[in-house]
């Protein structure tokens, strides 16, 4: 037993209590009953018995208090953005757990501040990338370095294009960090909803190929349909900025027995199993911005979101050591949930041990020569990266 914290091998403040209460009355009587038959005086024998009350009372509760101070210091320090302080969470009582709750909640609270600050580092050099190439562009145009032409026109119109992804992703993530984002569910075909986002992804202008296989053919899911063509459009946007030139991407949607997948296999340099799960993280794996892929790094982070929002989830399956292509499985619910969520489902299908066997998939889609003309910025087939998904 510690001398200066007496009840602290009590594993309950109430406990403590009792016996400090009980203590205090039992030597307030016995002083008394002292006093009282050595026959000194009542008005004697009352101020010593409640100094002697007094005393116990001080002595018990000097572990009780300290803890509570601990926690106010501690408090008050975390308040003014310290999230290093730690508090004594060795004790057995309830101080003790509410000691380890804040100690659990101030990891919490500085991982949620070094992210924000590695967010804010991240996103000033994302914006500030695109932003010094448009200026340094307009500045060689002004100074009539550069020629007018439609060459540099594209450059300008592709830099700021890059700025609207990015800050169309930052509001997408802010409306998951917020909660507020709500899913209009109907029966989706997924054939029509593959065979248009490869329709989309075709008019970036990357020299791609692609290849779709629906099991069966006819498989309707419930989802929110825009929600669910932003996961898949982001998925072979992936696939084709990590894909050599004339690649193939190979897109296999298969039904489960409550739940169905969606693969995304790319010609790339694959993604080892160290990186499998940083890629699906806000600004992939914390590189700098402007790698060679092109992208935002927000994408498969995008995906992840909108697929918890239905009950599911997304995986990335790693490429083993010395082999090639990478691969990204999607694995939803046929028939979503209500009221979805902003978090993942409990009832989320597990993914497979081993994929099934995945009949042959159909004949490859040429890839088409018209461009959009909007978005010149993805029209560059670049080689094989393995920078940031």
């Amino acid at each position: 037993m510690n001398a200066d914290r007496p009840l602290d091998g009590i594993a309950s403040i109430r406990t403590k209590i009792a016996i400090l209460v009980g203590a205090s009355i039992l030597g307030a009587v016995l002083t008394y009953e002292i006093g009282n038959r050595s026959g000194v005086t009542g008005w004697v024998t009352l101020p010593v018995t409640l100094g002697v009350a007094l005393a116990v009372s001080h002595y018990l509760s000097r572990g009780l208090v300290q803890p509570l101070r601990d926690l106010t210091a501690a408090a008050g320090r975390m308040a003014g953005g310290d999230y290093t302080v730690r508090t004594d969470a060795a004790r057995a009582d309830e101080t003790g757990q509410l000691a380890r709750a804040f100690n659990d909640m101030a990891d919490q609270l500085a991982g949620h501040d070094r992210q924000r600050r590695e967010l804010i580092a991240t996103v000033s050099h994302e914006l500030r990338t695109p932003l010094a190439a448009q200026r340094a562009l307009l500045e060689n145009l002004v100074d009539g370095v550069a020629p007018l032409d439609t060459t540099a026109l594209g450059s300008a119109l592709a830099q700021s294009e890059r700025l609207s992804a990015l800050v169309a992703d930052l509001l997408d993530l802010s409306r998951l960090d917020a909660g507020v984002a709500a899913l209009a569910l109907e029966p989706v075909p997924v054939a029509d909803l593959l065979s248009a986002a490869v329709n989309e992804a075709r008019l970036t202008g990357r020299p791609m190929a692609y290849a779709v296989s629906v099991h069966p053919t006819d498989l309707t899911v419930e989802a929110d349909p825009a929600r669910l063509a932003q996961v898949v459009v982001n998925l072979l946007d992936n696939a084709a900025r990590h894909s050599p030139v004339d690649g193939l991407v190979t897109i296999d949607a298969t039904a489960r027995e409550q739940s169905w997948t969606l693969t995304v296999t790319d010609e790339g340099p694959g993604i080892p199993a160290a990186d499998a799960s940083r890629v699906l993280e806000r600004f992939g794996t914390g590189t700098a911005a402007g790698s060679s892929s092109g992208g935002t790094g927000l994408g498969l982070a995008i995906a992840r979101w909108v697929c918890e929002l239905h009950g599911g989830f997304i995986e990335v399956v790693p490429t083993p050591p010395g082999e090639s292509g990478g691969r990204v499985r999607v694995v939803l619910p046929r028939h979503t949930p209500a009221p979805a969520t902003a978090h993942p489902s409990a009832n989320a299908s597990a993914p497979p041990d081993q994929e099934s066997a995945m009949p042959a998939p159909t004949p490859v889609l040429p890839p088409a020569a018209t461009r959009m003309p909007r978005r010149p910025a993805r029209s560059s087939g670049r080689s094989a990266s393995p920078a940031r998904r």
